[in-house]
């Protein structure tokens, strides 16, 4: 018998379900059949059309396309066309695809798919509109602007079933369907969003009344950050009582389907858990975190805070501390006392500091000096012995100083201190917020803008494990009507600026010095004090230090308990 066949497209994909890996070694042929040069396999016409569907090619060797010559449907906009068929390599059957309705259009008959159209019906029961999806991952609706009114899927499941599943797109729906087939030769209850996570608040706000109706609903989104949203959004539309999540092996259902099959899909159907918010810690977890708990550790303040060490119980990674006082009352000097002790009392902290009111070269002088005893501001330091100092406070690189005349204001100078962290440094210390937001942040001006740099800040802190101390300014008066400089401690409501400031730090001292004193003395005297501390809860009068012009020294001189009896003399009054 004559073979009148004819080839009608080459290096087509290999349709055998065994094995063969070839993407473009099979030729189909006019009368429906195919070969396969690789794994040298005929196949029949009802083989390459999928589920006994025999493919007539007349059509196509007559110049008209597959997609024009298998179906052409009318819709409320207009004709569509595509083919009913399978996705072999989705391990889809054209079954569960002709059950919700969705189409193929190919390169060649049998062929490349070239795009998926899934419908989406009006409330009469039309299809208003479909959604295509060109491959391998580019989507469009049809007719253009027509946004889908219900779930895709929805209107082939009545309300008020048993259990309802859920998935992000269409392909994970067909997916999650073809295994409850597999499994039990019938149809679930199986709907997708109608546009990925972006859709999942309306979409599923508008079926409220429709996803309640299930006993169960089973939450499949893809495993990515976007899908662990969307999934955090469900679940607070439709309710704790109602949901359960699965979890999967892949990204999403369709994936799962073809690496592992039906068996593995399923069973991540069957283990889908209750739905638990991530801030709700349960009963095995809390007492695994108890079995666990130690004190959080801490590093102490300098001999010379010996008060704020009694009440707070020193420094610790993950918090911001947040040091206040009049103008020149010795906030920068204590810094540079804080981090001079860090480095002298362990082996290995490393610091980073970000100082905007002086240059990275007085930094370095003030610090080498502690190491030395010697005040650069009162005695000119012989380069030869300010380099010993330097040596003992920089030879060892645990010091990172940002050169702040080289950065912009604002957001840069928060990239900078989580760049110190990552770099090793443990300890941070930014003098001060209000010279930060100075020039605005991301776009925002005044109380916004330090509100946005103060949450930035706490983020990165908790993020890389870090203790930050930061300075802040005072109101040029305080509520007493007196100036600080006079010597009159802060309370909290006379921190300058943002109520971010004080909330979101953790603990917060006050020191306070007379600069207008007669005598040298109590010139000289910084009174300190706890006005926050989260850790302890303890706040009040932490004793005093007094500044040694020589040395450049602070000196621990309380005589008072730190944890609040003062004498009347220094009785000092503290607003909580």
């Amino acid at each position: 018998m004559k073979d009148d066949s004819h080839i009608v497209s080459r290096n087509q994909p290999c349709h055998d379900e065994d094995g063969c890996a070839s993407s473009d070694a099979m030729q189909v042929y006019s009368d429906g059949h195919g070969y396969c040069f690789s794994c040298e396999k005929h196949f029949k016409a009802s083989e390459l059309s999928g589920d006994d569907e025999i493919l007539d090619l007349e059509t196509f060797t007559k110049g008209k396309s597959n997609a024009q010559s298998d179906f052409e449907r009318t819709t409320t906009f207009g004709p569509i066309q595509g083919r009913d068929r399978g996705f072999r390599e989705r391990h889809i059957t054209k079954q569960v695809a002709t059950f919700f309705g969705v189409k193929s259009v190919e390169q060649t008959p049998g062929g490349r798919i070239l795009e998926h159209w899934y419908p989406y019906f009006n409330e009469e029961g039309e299809v208003s509109s479909y959604k295509v999806r060109k491959m391998p991952k580019d989507f469009r609706s049809e007719p253009s602007g027509v946004s889908p009114t219900e779930l895709f899927g929805q209107r082939l499941f009545p309300s008020g079933g048993k259990r309802l599943i859920i998935t992000e797109g269409e392909l994970d729906t067909l997916a999650v369907a073809q295994a409850l087939y597999d499994q039990y030769g019938r149809f679930y209850a199986v709907v997708s969003l109608p546009a990925g996570t972006g859709s999942a608040k309306k979409s599923l706000s508008s079926q409220v009344k429709y996803l309640r109706s299930f006993e169960e609903v089973v939450l499949m989104f893809d495993q990515d950050e976007q899908g662990q949203k969307a999934t955090d959004v469900a679940c607070k539309i439709i309710g704790a009582d109602k949901v359960k999540i699965a979890s999967m092996p892949e990204n999403d259902p369709s994936d799962v389907l073809v690496k592992h099959g039906w068996k593995k899909l399923m069973q991540c159907v069957w283990d889908a858990e209750p739905w638990q918010p991530a801030s709700i810690i349960s009963v095995e977890d809390l007492w695994e975190s108890l079995e666990s708990y130690s004190e959080i550790e801490s590093v102490s303040y300098p001999p010379c805070l010996q008060g704020l060490n009694e009440k707070s119980k020193g420094m610790r990674r993950g918090e911001i501390t947040l040091f206040t006082s009049g103008t020149g009352s010795g906030k920068s000097t204590m810094m540079r006392e804080i981090m001079f002790h860090l480095l002298n009392a362990t082996d290995d902290t490393k610091i980073g500091i970000v100082s905007l009111e002086e240059s990275p070269a007085e930094t370095a002088r003030r610090l080498s000096g502690l190491a030395i005893n010697r005040n650069p501001a009162k005695d000119e330091i012989p380069l030869e012995e300010l380099k010993v100092g330097f040596d003992e406070v920089f030879g060892k690189g645990r010091v990172v100083i940002l050169n702040h005349e080289d950065c912009k204001l604002g957001a840069d100078i928060i990239d900078s201190l989580e760049w110190m962290a990552l770099s090793g440094c443990t300890h941070l210390f930014l003098d001060h917020i209000t010279l930060l937001t100075s020039e605005g942040f991301d776009g925002l001006q005044g109380n916004e803008a330090q509100d946005k740099a103060m949450n930035s800040l706490n983020r990165m802190v908790k993020r890389r494990n870090v203790w930050l101390g930061l300075v802040s300014h005072l109101r040029k008066m305080g509520e007493s009507g007196k100036s600080f400089e006079d010597g009159v401690l802060a309370s909290l409501d006379d921190i300058r600026g943002s109520g971010s400031i004080k909330q979101i730090s953790y603990d917060i001292f006050a020191f306070a010095r007379n600069l207008n004193a007669e005598g040298s003395d109590t010139r000289n005297t910084i009174k300190l004090a706890v006005l926050k501390c989260r850790y302890t809860g303890l706040t009040g009068p932490a004793g005093k230090a007094t500044y040694d012009y020589h040395t450049g020294r602070l000196n621990y001189s309380g005589t008072k308990d730190a944890i609040g009896v003062v004498d009347t003399e220094d009785e000092l009054i503290v607003d909580i």
